[in-house]
């Protein structure tokens, strides 16, 4: 399968360096330090099982260059989806589809409004993975997996192609029969524990292991889970009950990619994590102020790394 690796961050480093060792027709899209590093010396992931090394991957910063694929995988920031979709156009063919994996409920919404319903499908992904230096990502373990589904749920022939080209590379792959419940649990989880690591400035670890943090991180999940059963998503009722469980596996020493965004100085997904929560909670009418406190605290952060990056 021709596959365009959009974005090699964190996720698109750790899955497209699978697909590439399984044997599959990988371009990875870079730019930068990065970009440059994976030509010179290419691609190498860190992970506890075992490093993954990539020695000559096929890698550009011009999509033009690449041409029509079968499937693109968007691994880019929830702030980039709008340019990435103006950008991959030239590898847009007749039969390809967009994989996003954004963190956050509205990415594929926005895909289908730029490149059309019959090219979007809708996905999410887990893994705790991050950008050490040029061409090197480092994988902390713990669940590494990619869920998705057509538009409006369900499997195609398309679809099942995909996933056995997933599975094939020893990616945890699944087409769930949820899609919408699979994406908000994932929200329900990452938009809590990634706000208030950042928020607290602390790992994972420290914010479960304090009675009071923990609190607001239970409050914080309820407030998504009340949203998203306002909005018709139909989450289990323990689905805060599985998340909280879940982040009591995670490696102790783990953080979001916004709380290291914002420390790094870097833009963040503020905006598509705890600011939709707020945004989507007034249009259900449901109110969320452990999310308004964070996105609110974090705010002035999020504005002086985004002048700090125009300049």
């Amino acid at each position: 399968m021709r596959i365009a690796m959009y974005g090699t961050g964190g996720a698109g480093g750790v899955f497209g360096a699978q697909l590439a060792r399984a044997g599959e027709e990988v371009t990875f899209l870079a730019r930068g330090a990065h970009l440059a590093a994976m030509r010179e010396s290419g691609l190498v992931v860190e992970r506890p099982e075992g490093e993954i090394r990539i020695e000559r991957p096929a890698v550009t910063d011009d999509p033009a260059a690449v041409g029509g694929v079968d499937l693109v995988i968007l691994g880019v920031k929830t702030w980039q989806v709008e340019e990435a979709a103006r950008a991959m156009a030239p590898m847009i063919g007749p039969e390809t589809a967009v994989l996003p994996l954004q963190n956050g409920v509205e990415a594929a919404a926005e895909l289908a409004g730029a490149l059309g319903e019959r090219h979007t499908l809708v996905g999410l992904c887990g893994t705790i993975s991050f950008v050490v230096a040029p061409g090197r990502v480092r994988s902390l373990g713990g669940p590494n997996f990619i869920r998705f589904a057509e538009r409006g749920g369900g499997t195609s022939a398309r679809a099942d192609r995909i996933l056995a080209t997933l599975r094939g590379a020893g990616i945890d792959a699944e087409i769930p029969p949820d899609i919408d419940r699979a994406l908000w649990e994932k929200f329900l989880f990452v938009v809590s524990a990634g706000g208030m690591g950042a928020a607290t400035r602390s790992p994972v670890g420290e914010v479960r292991a304090h009675a009071e943090t923990r609190g607001l991180l239970e409050q914080a999940m309820r407030e998504i889970y009340d949203v998203g059963r306002a909005r018709g998503v139909l989450l289990s009722e323990d689905a805060v009950a599985r998340a909280l469980a879940f982040a009591d596996l995670l490696p102790a020493d783990g953080t979001s990619s916004l709380q290291r965004d914002l420390a790094d100085g870097r833009p963040s997904e503020l905006e598509a994590w705890n600011g939709a929560v707020g945004r989507l909670g007034r249009a259900a009418g449901v109110a969320t102020p452990v999310h308004d406190f964070i996105y609110r605290i974090l705010l002035p952060t999020e504005r002086r790394n985004r002048g700090a990056a125009r300049r």
